[in-house]
């Protein structure tokens, strides 16, 4: 099946065409043009391939803001971008050898799992400009960018937001896998930050098995409606379409978005999940789009070194539920959130 998708402003703008793909593997691919041919014209044109991780690219979640990040990109310096959607993980190095083979000026791999194969790819093809998302660079490789995050932060700031709602004296959390760093940073980082405004509060971390993380939105369903029923009155979701499959459980709980609240991921997912918007009391963000848009830029300016780009965090508005959040917890995680910001406030998470 093939689907366009684009932010509205983004597919307005000529020089940008959108390529929805598919198929078993993610080897497969077609075009749907908004002003032109998906795939790379030409040498004379900013070319910008995408990879998703497992999982779609409208995930409401971390695949979506890369691909949009790329589109803004694209956007701006009147290039072209593509997506591919990996199906399986054995795919990852054939989806990133489509855009190699076309000769794409830059490739957006997303996600940690992808770390190995965008190393390969980057070394043996020096002259393609590649930009990892969550992929932290032990070792430099001058044509390859880790765009990363202080997920701690981001969890830690969400944490202490529902350590000081909490009425139950009960939280919890459903996340995709612990093997992944960025996953265990935001679920660590968040009962850190809870225990850091209310010590007695009793924290409750589920994480995913490795294999299909990040789209099982019936377990993490499940376990949000297990962790209700253990009572927990705030639940942070965190993996994809399964912390999303948590977020859209806890909305139809009753309750919601008066004493029974939820905390989203990596975007603002009022906008993302409108499902969750009852419940919803803000979502703990890592500036993807920004990040991903930022190194394109520079990457099409000749300015993008390799290593590591640290990209923003922070917490989304509160939005409907303002009013459920007092005066004074507002003030409280304002300070915390600059006590991160300035290095003041350490989270003391490690891996």
């Amino acid at each position: 099946m093939h689907r366009k998708f684009a932010l509205a402003a983004v597919a307005a703008a000529s020089a940008v065409v959108l390529a929805a793909c598919g198929g078993s593997g993610g080897g497969s691919s077609s075009s749907s043009a908004a002003g032109g041919q998906g795939d790379c014209p030409g040498a004379d044109a900013f070319c910008i391939g995408l990879v998703t991780d497992t999982g779609k690219v409208d995930d409401k979640s971390f695949n979506q803001s890369a691909w949009e990040g790329a589109l803004e990109a694209a956007s701006a310096t009147g290039g072209y971008a593509k997506y591919v959607e990996t199906v399986d993980p054995k795919d990852y190095e054939n989806n990133i050898n489509q855009f190699i083979q076309a000769q794409y000026d830059v490739i957006v791999t997303v996600g940690f799992l992808m770390g190995e194969a965008s190393i390969a790819a980057a070394k043996a093809n020096p002259n393609v400009q590649f930009i990892g998302v969550d992929q932290f660079q032990g070792e430099e490789i001058p044509n390859l960018t880790g765009l990363v995050f202080p997920e701690d932060k981001a969890g830690y700031a969400a944490g202490y937001l529902a350590g000081l709602m909490t009425k139950t004296g009960k939280i919890g959390a459903v996340l995709g896998t612990d093997t992944v760093p960025p996953v265990k940073l935001f679920g660590e980082g968040y009962k850190a930050g809870a225990l850091a405004a209310n010590p007695s509060v009793e924290v409750t971390l589920v994480y995913h098995a490795p294999d299909n993380a990040f789209n099982d939105p019936e377990w993490g369903a499940a376990e949000a409606k297990k962790q209700l029923a253990q009572g927990a009155d705030i639940i942070f979701g965190a993996g994809g379409n399964t912390g999303n499959g948590a977020l859209i459980e806890i909305a139809k709980a009753p309750g919601a978005g008066e004493s029974i609240f939820c905390i989203g991921v990596d975007t603002d997912q009022f906008f993302t999940v409108p499902q969750a918007a009852t419940c919803l009391l803000t979502s703990a963000e890592k500036k993807l789009t920004l990040g991903t848009r930022t190194l394109i830029e520079q990457a099409q300016a000749g300015t993008r070194k390799g290593g590591n780009y640290f990209g923003l965090t922070g917490l989304a508005p509160y939005h409907d539920t303002e009013a459920a959040v007092p005066d004074d917890v507002k003030a409280k995680v304002a300070e915390v959130i600059a006590g991160l910001d300035a290095g003041t406030i350490m989270t003391n998470v490690t891996l």
